[in-house]
């Protein structure tokens, strides 16, 4: 009888240790969700909301104990190149990120940044071949083929693993961010450096998961050719090259 009541009362503890938790994990999942949020961007010509696409926002905790462990290093990125594109055309990475560059065209190619950000020349290689950069430094790295002049990319390392990019109705959402204070970052490769900077601001993320509007001021680009990674023009006979 009194074996009985032992069993039945450690029967008990258990229960309660599962239920406990159960909540507890339950109170992590909610701890830590998804918030979202809408961008505009204005054109300072026509003075109205135009595509939306491609604004990067990103959060930092304002905790530099979280921050660290929020940058930590993750598994390698893939930024391909494929019918002379870079697919996709916008990476953003946390700082610190290995980006692998295959090359799935039949012909070859030669992957390089000199302008901003990480500096790098990977060189001419083949199809199949595949070429890595680390980037190490915040920022933009615009990229471009020695090759092909049509090919251009940008690469975000952002010192943040809580990113996200819009679509072109400006909808974005950020996930697993847990409650606090956080530094909001924008980027927008249409903006000038100085109305970005003004964009930045401190959120906290309580229960309202739904971040402040953002509005954009973008400047019209002028379509102007750039240099290759020697400063020189692109030689006119090999762009007549079918490859």
């Amino acid at each position: 009888m009194k074996s009985t009541a032992i069993i039945f009362v450690l029967f008990g503890m258990a229960l309660a240790a599962s239920v406990s938790f159960a909540k507890s994990g339950d109170a992590a999942d909610r701890s830590s969700m998804e918030v979202s949020g809408e961008v505009a961007v204005v054109s300072s010509q026509a003075g109205r909301p135009v595509d939306a696409s491609q604004v990067v926002v990103w959060l930092v905790p304002v905790d530099a104990i979280r921050r660290a462990q929020a940058t930590s290093e993750k598994n390698h990125y893939r930024l391909v190149q494929k019918n002379k594109h870079f697919e996709p055309n916008l990476l953003v990475v946390p700082v610190g990120t290995i980006v692998d560059f295959p090359n799935a065209d039949p012909w070859f190619h030669n992957v390089f940044s000199l302008y901003r950000g990480k500096r790098f020349d990977l060189g001419l290689y083949q199809a199949g071949a595949q070429r890595s950069v680390k980037f190490d430094r915040v920022g933009p790295s615009y990229l471009f083929c020695n090759i092909h002049p049509e090919m251009k990319g940008v690469v975000l390392a952002v010192d943040s693993e809580l990113f996200s990019t819009s679509d072109k109705a400006g909808h974005y959402a950020i996930a697993g961010v847990a409650p606090g204070k956080y530094q909001l970052h924008v980027w927008y490769e249409n903006a000038k450096p100085e109305v970005l900077q003004a964009l930045q601001r401190v959120v906290v993320i309580g229960a309202d998961r739904v971040l402040p509007p953002i509005s954009v001021q973008a400047v019209s680009q002028t379509q102007s050719g750039h240099k290759n990674k020697y400063g020189q023009d692109y030689d006119p006979d090999t762009l007549k090259s079918d490859y």
